[in-house]
């Protein structure tokens, strides 16, 4: 697809790129996406939830992308297709695609003498790039963003504003770095001298494999001796805390507010909810599920989806029971007392 193409299709091409069923008009054209309840004539919108259904019927989209359940119930032009939610991933990419490259580096931008940076690539205002550093075809190296001294950025990769790539640290082919992300900061870690906290330097780097995308304000830490690995197709949601040693599986997912401790490995394809935590030197093997808010404290070792964050519910209801709670210890012994009575008379009879 040429540059002039991109950011608008035409059902036909659509279906074409998702293996869609069209039903109604294949030569519409479309150049965005909106939600069912906003979008306008030449916006396309998806269908994936049943809950918003109920916005299909009166939808000014030009097309709506959705399963075959809905098909009979759609005003407008239709898109049929097994998973929508994918689809609607596929064709997003195609309608907003990212900001073409200026190559070149930025007047203010500034830049060793030392570092290969490749021609193709676009250096932002105030960027700081020391030597031995390599940044590869097709990078972008946003404002403010700062590449220590024999870091590696891969081809295609993508830095936002103010993201920090600590000296040494490695970052794969086609990743996303959204603002503020620091790789490669110092690890956790220190050793308690009789209360007074000795600092251990951290040597070991930050390796990312490619197509990772991590986002705002997240902190990979470098590792202790080790290197921190994070493996291929990692995405890494906003405010997320990976420790020192850590090492993550490829294509897992891990949501915001999450913290890794030091030295936790990370199978593949798992995913850690929002507020999740990782106690130290632990091991989650592949395809894990940890639901949100949950305190993982022991290796898991098989597949599946684990819990212990407590649901919300009535205030009223959560204070009965947290006082029932705080007294639960003395019920239960209260309540073998009781039964061990019961238990003698029964034999004394």
């Amino acid at each position: 697809m040429s540059d002039k193409q991109r950011g608008r299709l035409s059902v036909k091409q659509i279906a074409e790129l998702i293996g869609a069923e069209i039903i109604g008009d294949a030569s519409i054209v479309v150049d965005s996406f909106a939600s069912l309840d906003t979008a306008t004539a030449g916006c396309i919108a998806y269908l994936n939830e049943k809950g918003y259904a109920r916005f299909l019927a009166e939808t000014s989209a030009s097309a709506v992308i959705l399963g075959q359940q809905y098909a009979a119930q759609c005003p407008v032009t239709a898109l049929v297709v097994d998973d929508p939610y994918v689809a609607y991933a596929h064709v997003a990419q195609q309608l907003h695609p990212p900001e073409l490259l200026v190559a070149g580096i930025h007047p203010s931008a500034v830049v060793s003498t030392g570092a290969d940076i490749s021609a193709t690539a676009q250096v932002d205002a105030l960027a700081v790039i020391e030597a031995g550093v390599k940044v590869g075809e097709d990078c972008y190296i946003g404002p403010g963003c700062i590449l220590k001294e024999g870091s590696r950025i891969g081809s295609g990769t993508r830095l936002a504003g103010a993201v920090m790539v600590a000296g040494m640290c490695i970052i794969g082919e086609r990743c996303v770095v959204q603002p503020g992300v620091v790789i490669g900061g110092d690890g956790f870690g220190y050793a308690n001298d009789r209360g007074e906290w000795i600092r251990i330097p951290q040597t070991g780097r930050v390796i990312i494999g490619d197509d990772v995308e991590i986002g705002a304000n997240a902190c990979i830490d470098r590792g202790a001796v080790k290197d921190t690995v994070i493996g291929n197709g990692v995405i890494i949601d906003n405010l997320v805390q990976i420790g020192h040693n850590c090492v993550i599986g490829d294509h897992t997912a891990i949501a915001g507010n999450a913290g890794l401790s030091g030295s936790s490995i990370v199978g593949k394809h798992c995913m850690l909810a929002g507020g999740v935590g990782l106690a130290g030197h632990l091991e989650l093997c592949d395809g894990v599920t940890v639901t949100g808010m949950s305190m993982v404290t022991s290796s898991i070792t098989k597949p599946g989806v684990y819990a212990s964050g407590l649901s919300a519910q009535d205030g009223r209801e959560w204070r009965k029971n947290h006082a029932r709670l705080r007294n639960l210890d003395k019920t239960i012994r209260e309540l073998k007392t009781e039964i061990r009575a019961m238990q003698e008379k029964l034999h004394k009879l």
